[in-house]
Formats: structure tokens, C-alpha cells, sequence
């Protein structure tokens, strides 16, 4: 007898340079049923191609991103600055979340500012942060 888990959320994207960060939240995910596919992403130029080749196809779209700050090449704030190019109707369903080991108040404060951006969380992230995010 097979029984399907329900997690909370079809597909979730992590876009992170750190191997071993990108690895913990993944299992994090997949262990608490948060998500159900987990798009991981080295590099924040490639998740953001991998947006605007689906645009087309809101069923491929994350329901959730977790974002870097600070990566090579697109941080994670020119990340979000592509990212609100993209159409509103498919930003509606998705909910992009700061992902850092930064605890710099000035990093802080620009998320806030960012209307694309749903909070930010200091790494590594917890069951009970994933919870708070499911339970909304």
C-alpha cells in the first residue's frame, strides 16, 4: 500500500553559490514536505533564465524562492531587480524570500524595501521557518 505525502508546496526554488547551504536547505524541504520539487540553482543569472523561459508555463513557476545575497557574477538583489521585470500575474502565486548569512543592517533594510521580496531570514533556515511560511 503506497500513500502520497502532501507537501505544502508543488515546487520550490533555492538559488544559492554554497554547495553545502544550497544541500541543507533541500533536505530541509524535502524531510519536512514543504516541497515536492526543489529547482537548486548554483547561479542567480540561471534561475532567472529559468523564470523567463517559463513564463509561458505557470505550472513550472516555484510557488517559493529562496534567494542569496551574495553570490558571484548577480547577487541576489540584482536578482530581484530581473526578477520584477517579469509579469505580476505570475509573481502573484510566487513568494521570494532573502536567504543570508548577512546580519548587516543595511542588507536588512533594503529587503524590506524590495515589493517583491516576503521576508528575510538568516541562514541556515529551520523546520519552524518553513512551518511559518506554510501555515500562511
Amino acid at each position: 500500500m503506497t500513500t502520497d505525502i502532501h507537501t505544502k508546496f508543488e515546487r520550490v526554488m533555492i538559488i544559492d553559490d554554497n554547495i553545502i547551504d544550497l544541500y541543507i536547505t533541500k533536505r530541509l524541504i524535502i524531510k519536512t514536505n514543504f516541497g515536492k520539487n526543489v529547482l537548486e540553482y548554483f547561479s542567480a543569472e540561471k534561475a532567472l533564465k529559468y523564470l523567463q523561459d517559463h513564463q509561458e508555463t505557470i505550472s513550472m513557476w516555484p510557488q517559493i524562492i529562496f534567494i542569496d545575497i551574495y553570490m558571484p557574477v548577480m547577487s541576489g538583489f540584482e536578482f530581484l531587480e530581473g526578477y520584477d521585470l517579469l509579469p505580476a500575474k505570475l509573481k502573484k502565486n510566487c513568494k521570494a524570500f532573502i536567504i543570508s548569512s548577512s546580519i548587516d543592517d543595511n542588507d536588512i533594510a533594503r529587503s524590506r524595501l524590495d515589493k517583491n521580496l516576503t521576508a528575510f531570514q538568516v541562514k541556515p533556515i529551520t523546520k519552524e521557518f518553513l512551518d511559518s511560511i506554510a501555515a500562511d
